[in-house]
């Protein structure tokens, strides 16, 4: 694997016509079909933009996903949705109740993968929301305990990501955002993401971001995937000290460009940043990427962020010798 690969988290802006699209469909006012059919050309301008930038591993930028915990509870036996609740600031989300067993209908992701990477020579990471962030952000009306909710949940996540292997995806990320928020469960993370993993040959990652990571780092490395996704330019690489003699094999996916703010990096802040995480992993243990999901950020703003990004990658690796 060659160093300092390119890739984003997994989500990008959606364009306005497609969420007033959404709402439509919701009151009866447009077919599922027509959606579907504009969710595809959203997903290939996301490809098509990518590719032009040059970034190395890309995503299909979630077009067809509004929350990422609502978009699989819809999708899975077990849950109901209540209504909106609060997630951070001005953001709400529908948020699911466990009612039943949790148990997967058919494939939930598998459908717009196959369409994504249908567009492009190069490979694009299956995304998926872990086990423990699904139970988390969820309420549970039916396990007699969260544990033996989210040890259900994750056979469901990892039937779901056998068959974006059985597809020929190459990379696939099961994102756990909530995993650091209480760090007394971090033994549950690791223990359910070794169901989602076990089996997989693909090359796996972790989005993790917000929460305690003082009191986690120890146990960041028992998280059965090959690469952490850490959110680390918004903190000021401060992030990358608890690294510092906290080293494994793992590889770490760098966030060089804050999508919390509508500023673009310049040129030298991403360079002095991948310099920063250069001084604790090798080349080839470095991804580098935005902090989080660009969703919150305009499209010009996501398309400037993700320039600057790979043209201070380039400009690294020449002045190190990396093809």
């Amino acid at each position: 694997m060659s160093g300092l690969l390119t890739t984003s988290v997994g989500s990008f802006p959606k364009p306005p016509e497609l969420q007033a699209a959404r709402n439509k469909m919701l009151r009866g006012e447009l077919g599922r079909d027509e959606l579907e059919q504009m969710e595809r050309e959203a997903t290939a301008f996301w490809i098509k933009s990518q590719e032009e930038l040059g970034i190395d591993i890309l995503v299909d930028g979630e077009m067809d996903r509004g929350d990422m915990v609502t978009y699989f509870s819809e999708l899975l036996d077990g849950f109901t949705i209540s209504g909106l609740v609060r997630s951070y600031g001005n953001r709400y989300y529908r948020k699911p109740i466990a009612v039943g067993p949790i148990g997967r209908k058919n494939p939930m992701t598998l459908k717009t993968w196959e369409y994504a990477q249908s567009l492009t020579d190069k490979p694009v990471k299956g995304l998926l929301t872990g086990p423990y962030t699904i139970a988390e952000w969820s309420f549970n009306e039916y396990y007699s305990t969260f544990e033996e909710f989210v040890m259900e949940v994750a056979k469901v996540v990892h039937d779901e990501a056998m068959d974006l292997e059985r597809a020929g995806a190459k990379y696939i990320q099961i994102d756990e955002p909530a995993a650091s928020t209480r760090p007394e469960e971090m033994e549950l993370v690791a223990k359910s993401m070794a169901v989602v993993t076990k089996g997989l040959s693909a090359y796996t990652l972790t989005h993790i971001c917000y929460g305690d990571f003082e009191a986690v780092i120890d146990d960041l490395n028992s998280i059965p995937v090959d690469n952490l996704d850490m959110e680390t330019a918004n903190q000021d690489y401060s992030l990358l000290e608890l690294f510092r003699g906290h080293k494994s094999d793992k590889h770490l996916s760098l966030g060089v460009t804050d999508v919390h703010t509508h500023e673009i990096e310049s040129l030298e802040q991403v360079k002095a940043g991948i310099r920063k995480g250069l001084e604790i992993f090798t080349p080839e243990q470095l991804f580098i990427g935005p902090d989080c999901g660009l969703k919150t950020r305009t499209t010009d703003e996501s398309i400037a962020k993700l320039k600057v990004m790979v043209q201070a990658v380039n400009e690294i690796k020449a002045e190190m010798g990396i093809s």
